[in-house]
């Protein structure tokens, strides 16, 4: 059972600017009709000046919260696009790896590099949500099914199964205080589909959006990211990947078709597609490229017999379901069901 959330700013400070009080609010509200103590670590709500001048606060929040005993789960306030700068203040002196603790840490998108992080210390962690874009949703209430997970999370401490949502909803074109109760549109959803290979398939998930994962190789964003993910080695090495379940989801900048294509290729240049047993493809934002995307998957990986099961309800497109990183699944497109070892 989770009763004290820490809440931590990551990548992006946007958390702590005025102009989106009206949002936070409707999710700290959320969080205590749970009946949970949120705690927003100190430089969280400093704003995004602060935060972007400051990674090494950012890393001290993180560290702090795994520490404090009374924390019993870390949720991320929101992506964003440079967590990578964490890196030396994580990993020098061995600090993450002193300070981490077995407690659900969760968040999705930029996030992804902070699992890649928390992977190399081996703690298991929880990738498809967020505190912004989840409980602060301005719909007049959580998306049923984000919530479902979000709600087994707490109560549980885990998740033991996903499965497709009936529905999926369009990008919400505005985020200003007139939009406050008004719902997003569903469209009817066609649940998990098997692109090649066989239709069930286990290993341990990882993985997350592919945007990130592109940075790690490519210096088009931040001209030192590939550098200093080299020299801390953050991206696993190709027999890490052996077993393993490649996850794969796009940001709200929907890459290009050659884009994606070029991140694909940098994956199999690292081995990764050599060695997992099966890929999970969640379902883009607004569906936009996914055609194009999985023939990219088809071309690139080149391996008829790797299942690659996509549309999966995980990441930028809503709603989200929680996948457990680093805890043994089996997938079963057949029966349409992800499944955990608890």
């Amino acid at each position: 059972m989770i009763r004290t959330i820490a809440i931590v700013s990551l990548s992006s400070g946007i958390l702590g600017e005025l102009w989106i009080r009206f949002e936070t609010d409707i999710g700290f509200r959320r969080l205590r009709e749970y009946g949970l103590q949120v705690r927003c670590m100190p430089n969280a709500l400093k704003g995004q000046d602060y935060l972007k001048a400051h990674p090494e606060k950012r890393a001290q929040d993180l560290l702090d919260a795994f520490r404090d005993p009374e924390v019993d789960m870390i949720l991320c306030a929101i992506g964003g696009d440079d967590t990578y700068r964490l890196l030396p203040y994580l990993f020098e002196r061995h600090a993450l790896a002193d300070a981490a603790t077995d407690k659900p840490f969760l968040g999705f998108s930029d996030t992804t590099i902070n699992h890649l992080m928390l992977h190399k210390v081996g703690l298991r962690t929880f990738y498809g949500q967020a505190f912004l874009p989840d409980l602060c949703e301005l719909s007049p209430e959580m998306l049923p099914y984000t919530r479902s997970y979000f709600e087994e999370l707490i109560r549980t401490g885990t998740i033991r199964e996903v499965r497709p949502s009936p529905v999926w909803y369009g990008e919400r074109q505005s985020f200003a205080p007139d939009q406050v109760g008004l719902p997003l549109r569903a469209h009817p959803d066609r649940g998990f589909e098997l692109l090649q290979g066989a239709p069930v398939f286990t290993g341990k998930i990882l993985g997350g959006c592919i945007d990130s994962m592109y940075d790690c190789f490519y210096d088009e964003r931040y001209a030192d990211m590939p550098s200093l993910c080299r020299k801390y080695h953050l991206f696993p090495e190709a027999e890490e990947w052996k077993g393993r379940i490649l996850l794969l989801e796009t940001s709200e900048e929907k890459p290009a078709p050659d884009k994606y294509r070029r991140a694909l290729e940098a994956l199999k240049n690292a081995g990764v597609f050599d060695h997992v047993s099966g890929v999970l493809v969640g379902k883009p934002m607004d569906e936009t490229y996914d055609r194009e995307y999985r023939q990219m998957l088809v071309q690139v990986i080149d391996r008829k017999d790797l299942p690659v099961v996509c549309n999966l309800n995980v990441g930028h497109a809503m709603p989200r379901c929680i996948l457990p990183l680093g805890t043994e699944a089996t997938v079963d497109a057949e029966q349409q069901v992800i499944r955990f070892t608890v």
